[in-house]
């Protein structure tokens, strides 16, 4: 009977405490949120909602790694710290855009976390799921597939959650149009990027 090895979880060192240590930093800010809802600066914006899906987000890569993922790989069976980096900052910087209360005073915010988060939260998933040898073509086709359909996924959320019962109803249809372009847009640059970076 043949030992079956078991694949060893290493990565460059600064990916992974970075990794680590915005994980850390996640759970830290939303275990305060359960504390102290009032200073959260999510309170009234999906707060319940927010505490269940940003773990999920967060540690999706690392569940389907152990799940799955590791037996697969064709990466040398080496955790992607760049990936789960990538996968975790988007929601670290919504909660903390929030609790700074970056949203509501700073006018052009949303708009450049849509772009921005969606950017990174699209590199992530190509990196981790994407195979290298896509072409630049397809490797765009990937992104904007994921990119768009997470956009739209979000603003349905959004307005189930809160948008539908807020002030922000009257703008709403307005403000979801520019976000849903901006979250594509960030996803196509995700997946110009990614392949750029690979090929070099």
């Amino acid at each position: 009977m043949v030992a079956r090895t078991v694949p060893s979880i290493t990565g460059p060192a600064v990916l992974r405490y970075a990794a680590l240590a915005a994980k850390v930093a996640l759970f830290a800010l939303l275990l305060s949120a359960l504390i102290w809802p009032d200073l959260s600066g999510i309170k009234g914006k999906a707060s319940t909602a927010r505490l269940i899906v940003y773990p999920i987000g967060a540690l999706v890569l690392p569940l389907w790694w152990f799940a799955y993922g590791r037996a697969r790989s064709k990466l040398h069976k080496v955790f992607p710290w760049s990936a789960d980096l990538l996968m975790t900052l988007p929601w670290l910087v919504d909660l903390i855009g929030n609790r700074l209360n970056l949203f509501d005073t700073i006018s052009w915010w949303d708009d450049a976390m849509h772009f921005v988060l969606w950017a990174l939260l699209t590199a992530g998933v190509l990196t981790a799921f994407a195979p290298r040898s896509l072409t630049r073509a397809l490797t765009v086709f990937v992104a904007l597939g994921f990119g768009a359909t997470a956009a739209v996924i979000w603003e349905l959320g959004e307005y189930v959650a809160f948008v539908r019962h807020s002030p922000e109803l009257q703008t709403a249809y307005t403000d979801t149009l520019g976000d849903l372009t901006l979250g594509t847009l960030g996803a196509l640059l995700a997946g110009l990027i990614v392949h750029q970076v690979r090929k070099a």
